[in-house]
């Protein structure tokens, strides 16, 4: 995690108020639809709308506008290991987000059990600790859950629910240092303000164990490759998590309660678990199955040039590129195959911006003969953990991270 002072120099009360003001009242308008893109999802919806009116953001497909759900499309993962900010999906829980922040009136609080409760500006979290930065994925727990046959319900993601940015904070540690953590500190939870829409339903909140948290890695973040965060990705600050599931990843953090006991609240104990079986997987109908909260990333890679469906030359060689990120750690090797896994061969690897981000890699294969061919991507991370050639299935549709296929036609 590498120290940099240059953005926190940028950052300006003028340029902070340009952002409220600049996205304030967009948010309350609607987010009508611009055209059409089509996903191959087997369940449906065979096409979704593209929208260009939220704040702050590019095209991206609409996936429901109150809360926001807008995914990334699939080829901006081909411009780059960093996702551009205008098209970095967005996810919310809660429909009532504001719109519109007074920095001048912001505060993070840290309470619980510590030493010393505080209220932390903008300010003393930009000048007053020290600036680090920090490349990592940010996925949605349900990131693919389009694909889950049987088909689950929630959100019907393809594989654009996930993003990697050059994420700019100040350690979480740093934070509940100064406020002095107590003895017999269990978890750490974490709140945003963003709002239930009706009376009793449970504020949208994550924990932390203590460790995890203090352990130097967990950020948080006032902004994203280079940028401040877009209003609808978390501004003014955010939580990020390396190598964890986006569920933790607190957007617009206001409050930081440290706990004495395991947290019990709804979000943690209940919403957001996992079997607690091998790649979280069980058979559709199973029941008794213990249930943990999700936590570590897997591996996953993807062919990003080239769409299912192209056609190539046969006995031509064909340029691949594509992405792929370990998880909870580094990419170790990315393999490919052409013969439906009977062989496998290793692409090229790209440069290593850090080991919770997006790897690119890069080869040229040769299908031989013309017919159709099922070329397969396999990332196997520096923990020696690699995509399975089965998918998992699990009633919430969390962690799909089987090897993917790109279906080319030779001609």
């Amino acid at each position: 995690m590498a120290e940099n002072g240059a953005f926190r120099s940028m950052v300006t009360r003028r340029r902070l108020l340009a952002v409220v003001g600049a996205t304030g009242a967009a948010l309350t308008k609607p987010a009508w639809a611009q055209r059409m893109v089509d996903l191959p999802l087997p369940g449906g919806p065979g096409a979704r709308e593209i929208t260009t009116t939220f704040p702050q953001k590019g095209p991206m497909i609409l996936q429901r506008t109150r809360p926001p759900l807008l995914e990334t499309p699939f080829e901006v993962f081909d411009k780059g290991v960093f996702t551009p900010n205008d098209q970095f999906y967005v996810r919310w829980h809660w429909a009532l987000i504001p719109t519109e922040i007074d920095i001048d009136k912001f505060s993070l609080s840290v309470r619980g059990h510590v030493n010393k409760t505080l209220s932390l500006s903008l300010n003393d979290i930009l000048h007053g600790l020290p600036s680090v930065q920090l490349s990592a994925v940010n996925q949605c727990s349900g990131n693919s859950r389009g694909f889950f046959q049987p088909r689950v319900s929630g959100g019907e993601w393809a594989n654009g629910a996930m993003g990697n940015a050059l994420w700019t904070g100040v350690r979480l540690k740093d934070v509940l240092d100064k406020a002095g953590v107590k003895p017999g500190a269990v978890q750490v939870r974490f709140k945003g303000l963003d709002e239930p829409v009706v009376a009793d339903a449970p504020h949208f909140m994550k924990s932390l164990d203590i460790d995890h948290a203090r352990d130097g890695e967990v950020m948080i973040a006032y902004a994203m490759n280079g940028e401040q965060l877009p209003l609808v990705n978390g501004f003014p600050l955010r939580l990020v998590v390396p190598g964890w599931y986006a569920t933790y990843w607190v957007k617009m953090l206001n409050d930081i309660e440290v706990l004495d006991q395991p947290d019990t609240n709804y979000w943690t104990k209940v919403a957001y678990t996992i079997p607690d079986t091998q790649h979280a997987s069980i058979k559709p109908g199973e029941t008794g199955v213990k249930m943990i909260p999700i936590n570590r990333m897997v591996p996953r890679s993807f062919v990003t040039n080239v769409a299912s469906g192209s056609k190539v030359n046969a006995g031509a060689p064909s340029f691949l590129r594509g992405i792929a990120f370990g998880g909870d750690c580094g990419v170790a090797s990315v393999d490919f195959s052409i013969d439906r896994g009977q062989s496998w061969h290793q692409a090229q690897l790209g440069k290593d911006e850090g080991k919770y981000g997006f790897r690119q890699w890069q080869t040229h294969i040769t299908l031989p003969t013309p017919g159709e061919y099922s070329v397969l991507i396999r990332c196997t991370n520096s923990n020696g953990v690699a995509q399975p050639d089965t998918p998992s299935w699990n009633p919430a549709g969390f962690m799909r991270n089987v090897i993917e296929s790109t279906d080319i036609m030779a001609v």
